[in-house]
Formats: C-alpha cells, sequence, structure tokens
C-alpha cells in the first residue's frame, strides 16, 4: 500500500489545487518548488551545533561564466581533527529544470552531520535556458573544481564521492561514468537516489506509476523536454546512464528507488547492470513512497529513515574504509 503520510501529502495537494508542474512555465515551478520546502521539510541542522560551517561559493569552471556551490562542514567530523575531510559532491534534483541550492539546504546538511564527510552542492545550469549537455559540464566541472581545490578547503580530494537526487541521481551517475573514461583518480562511492537512467521512459513502472503520485508522465515529458531538445539524444548514455556501453570500474554504489515513483525501474535496472559488470552495489526500494520523498522529513517518517541509510553508506564507504 501507499505509505499513509504520502498519501495524506498528496490529498492535501489536491484540495489545496496545487497546479500540476507541467502547467506552470519554468520560472513559475521554479518558485513554487522553492516556496513549498517550508511545508515539507523538517528545519535544518544548524551551524554552530551541528555543522562547523557552511559557505557558499562562486567558482570558474567548465564552460559556465559562473557556477555557484555551497559548502557544508561536519560539526563532528568522524575522521581525526588533523585529517581532511572526505566528501559528497551532490547534484539537486529537479528535472534539470527546478530547484537550487535552497531547495536541496536540509538535505545536504543533513547528510554532512550524519555522514560526518563534508558535502558539496552544486548549483548546475537547467534547461530551458541550458539545454543537455549543460547539466553535465557544470557537474564534471564542479566535481573536478572539488578534487582540484580540495586541500585548501580542508578536504580530502582523494576520498570524493558524487550524489543526486532524481535528475542530480543521473548526473551523479553520468560524471562518475565520464571521470572513469578520462581516466581520473576514482571516485569511492556514488549515491544514487531515486535517479533517472533511462529518458525514453519505457519500462513498466512509467504506466503503473504516471499518474497520481504527484510525478506523473506529462511532468516528466515537461521536465525532458526542457533538457533536452531532440527525442534521438534521448538514446545518448549522457543523458540516459543506463544505456552506457560500459558500466564496469565504477564506484560503489548504493541505490535508493519508491515503490510508487514512475522512475523505479529503470534505478532497479541501473542497479542491476552495475552489478551484472560487477560493481559493488546496494540497492533499496521504499515500496510505500513516492518519488521526492526524502526532502520530505517534516511530513513523511521514511524520509528521515532514507536519509540516515544514505549517509550510513557515505560514511561507510569515505570513512570506515
Amino acid at each position: 500500500m501507499l505509505d499513509p503520510q504520502a498519501q495524506a501529502l498528496i490529498h492535501l495537494m489536491t484540495e489545496r489545487s496545487v497546479p500540476p508542474v507541467h502547467t506552470l512555465s519554468p520560472v513559475q515551478a521554479r518558485a513554487a518548488y522553492l516556496e513549498r520546502r517550508a511545508y515539507s521539510q523538517p528545519a535544518p541542522p544548524a551551524v554552530g551545533k551541528d555543522l562547523a560551517d557552511v559557505r557558499d561559493l562562486r567558482i570558474a569552471a567548465g564552460p559556465a561564466p559562473e557556477l555557484p556551490l555551497r559548502l557544508y562542514l561536519p560539526a563532528l567530523p568522524m575522521v581525526p581533527a588533523s585529517q581532511p575531510l572526505p566528501t559528497l559532491v551532490y547534484f539537486h534534483g529537479g528535472g534539470w529544470t527546478i530547484g537550487d541550492l535552497e531547495t536541496h539546504d536540509v538535505l545536504c546538511r543533513e547528510l554532512c552531520t550524519q555522514s560526518g564527510a563534508a558535502v558539496v552542492s552544486v548549483d548546475y545550469r537547467m534547461g530551458p535556458e541550458h539545454r543537455f549537455p549543460a547539466a553535465v559540464e557544470d557537474c564534471l566541472a564542479a566535481t573536478r573544481w572539488v578534487r582540484e581545490h580540495a586541500a585548501s578547503m580542508g578536504l580530502d580530494g582523494a576520498k570524493l564521492a558524487v550524489g543526486g537526487d532524481s535528475a542530480g541521481g543521473n548526473l551523479a551517475a553520468v560524471v562518475a561514468l565520464l571521470m572513469r573514461d578520462a581516466g581520473d583518480a576514482p571516485l569511492k562511492h556514488q549515491l544514487l537516489i531515486y535517479p533517472a537512467t533511462d529518458m525514453r521512459a519505457t519500462s513498466a513502472s512509467h504506466q503503473l506509476n504516471g499518474q497520481g503520485y504527484l510525478l506523473t508522465a506529462e511532468s516528466i515529458a515537461y521536465y525532458r523536454g526542457n533538457y533536452i531538445a531532440d527525442a534521438a539524444s534521448w538514446r545518448d548514455w549522457r543523458a540516459s546512464p543506463l544505456l552506457a556501453p560500459d558500466l564496469s570500474r565504477l564506484p560503489l554504489a548504493l541505490v535508493l528507488t519508491a515503490g510508487y515513483d514512475p522512475l523505479r525501474d529503470e534505478g532497479r535496472q541501473y542497479a542491476d547492470a552495475l552489478s551484472a559488470a560487477g560493481n559493488r552495489t546496494q540497492y533499496v526500494c521504499f515500496e510505500r513512497q513516492i518519488h521526492g520523498f526524502i526532502t520530505m522529513g517534516r511530513v513523511i517518517d521514511e524520509a528521515r529513515t532514507a536519509v540516515s541509510l544514505c549517509a550510513g553508506a557515505l560514511r561507510a564507504a569515505l570513512i570506515e574504509n
């Protein structure tokens, strides 16, 4: 069954006539997403108590004139004070169209405090103003920049992970592939939270869960259309990492999905493909949940469970091993 708390959220949005995202312009959709976070997201872990510091950075890296980042440092790191901090580079979700440093600020704070690792959140360019592969280019450039400048920030460039949710999970998977192919130093982990891995959207869960669970088939088409200008590019593995010809020699992965999510099957398929290619991969499906639930810890209890699971995986990969 659908989690009762997720069902209550869906009913509330229906009662309040919250407009579907695909009926809004990208500017309107971004504002609505930002505004709604106050209702569903828990209180943010605070600097001085849970976090040592939060810093906004602007870097010149890749083709973007300027790329905003946000650095989170834990108050209680799980490495000795004399050692640099392992780091997660995080890419927010939002269909490559909405979302920013603010919409995922609480989640990044939670991952930082619970894992004991630093987190760097990336505000990559989005569609329709900047179409594919702009987001890929920005995320790759940001990850390399973090590694190159790690020492100056007290970070450990040799202990680096990438992660993200939904569109951000897609970007994290693609960055891991690109860095492997370019011969970059290996990443330690990839955290893929209900990732989009196949732009063709043909798996069974797209039909089973395409209506009634917040992320609809129409919304997926809207996001995809904003990101990718032509259907021929759906098969480009930088857009659909499930279609990459070689998925071997990739970092340890945790793939998390939701049972009532249209993206459920392609997330599981990606986890299976990673395992089949010889990679250490864990797959966990929150069977009663909806797409996007991990940021909704104020109203969905299992969101907090999922955050702790992800933080534990990061801690194990970056600190304990």
